[in-house]
């Protein structure tokens, strides 16, 4: 398998995304080949320096950086050569089987969607991140590639997501939730209520209805569904709350007792593991005619080693093709935008 990670994305690039697609090297089959792609002077200066030897990586030369903060739509049309557009590029033309960026979100989606293309029948790809939760591992979707969705994207995000936990996952017949304002199904706006009425109807998707945020921990589902700007204010708010909580319960504890602290440490360390989202590597990037994994602005090595082994995990157990094989089977029929 052929994997291509960005090399200058996100806020501790290069030498974190480096470091972990060395680690990840030291695991992966022979046979899988990773190339590193950025500015060539840039990453090999930081293997220099490193006194790092990238045995088995393949570089390539993307001499432009898209940033953080720039349009996607227009740093992907302007900036042909930088690392985000030749990856997605190589993956259209067959030269790379994954793809995996902790740069832009923006501009991965839209290089995505512009190079390798949505998969037959989707109408909008969708982002579905993983939540390690206290009743097991729940899966979001969208949490920021679509803000403005119709019920036909939710719905499509729903059938995704269902597919993607049953094959990653090995549950037969996830519990897939919509999220809302309420469990009765006469609240929420009328996104939501047109979607459950989309989702009822499938009984290829098991539907447990409407859940409110708090209930996402509570093991009630394992899949949650909502538009990608809702996702998207749960995930950062979850992920604050975490690293909060934690500094929290530090803070108590060095403040009764310095040795009480030391001794709780191994254990708030097993606990921070657990529920640290550097663990699930990034979020995969449904309905794309491809394998693509966007991982956080933050990640360290550690994100971009498991987000290797995810994207290798999504492409072997051929995900896509169950996705197609369920749309294609659906009475819903995609509409255009």
């Amino acid at each position: 398998m052929r994997i291509a990670i960005d090399a200058m994305g996100g806020d501790n690039a290069p030498g974190e995304i480096i470091d972990g697609v060395l680690e990840a090297r030291k695991i992966l089959d022979k046979e899988d080949e990773l190339i590193l792609i950025g500015v060539k002077e840039t990453i090999e200066t930081y293997l220099s320096s490193a006194r790092k030897k990238a045995k088995g990586i393949t570089i390539i030369d993307a001499p432009e950086v898209v940033g953080m903060d720039d349009s996607p739509v227009v740093a992907i049309r302007t900036k042909r050569k930088s690392s985000i557009a030749v990856m997605a590029k190589m993956a259209s033309h067959g030269e790379a089987d994954a793809v995996i960026s902790a740069g832009n979100t923006g501009a991965c989606v839209a290089a995505c969607q512009l190079r390798m293309r949505n998969l037959e029948g989707v109408n909008r790809p969708g982002i579905a991140v993983t939540l390690p939760t206290f009743g097991g591992p729940v899966t979001m979707c969208d949490v920021g590639a679509n803000v403005s969705c119709k019920p036909i994207n939710l719905y499509q995000y729903a059938l995704m997501s269902s597919v993607y936990f049953r094959k990653v996952y090995g549950v037969e017949s996830p519990r897939v939730a919509l999220m809302g304002i309420g469990g009765e199904a006469a609240k929420g706006n009328e996104l939501v209520k047109k979607t459950r009425m989309l989702l009822d109807s499938d009984p290829n998707i098991n539907f447990i209805g409407n859940i409110e945020g708090r209930d996402i921990f509570d093991g009630i589902c394992d899949v949650a569904i909502c538009e990608g700007f809702v996702g998207n204010v749960v995930l950062k708010l979850t992920e604050g709350l975490v690293d909060g909580l934690f500094q929290a319960i530090k803070h108590e504890l060095v403040s009764e007792s310095l040795r009480l602290a030391m001794k709780f440490k191994p254990v708030m360390m097993r606990i921070y593991q657990k529920y640290d989202y550097h663990e699930y590597g990034g979020a995969v990037l449904l309905g794309i005619n491809g394998t693509s994994v966007i991982c956080h602005g933050s990640s360290k090595s550690r994100t971009i080693k498991n987000a290797i082994l995810a994207s290798k995990k999504f492409y072997t157990q051929k995900v896509n093709d169950d996705i197609v094989k369920y749309l294609s089977a659906s009475s819903v029929r995609p509409v255009s935008d």
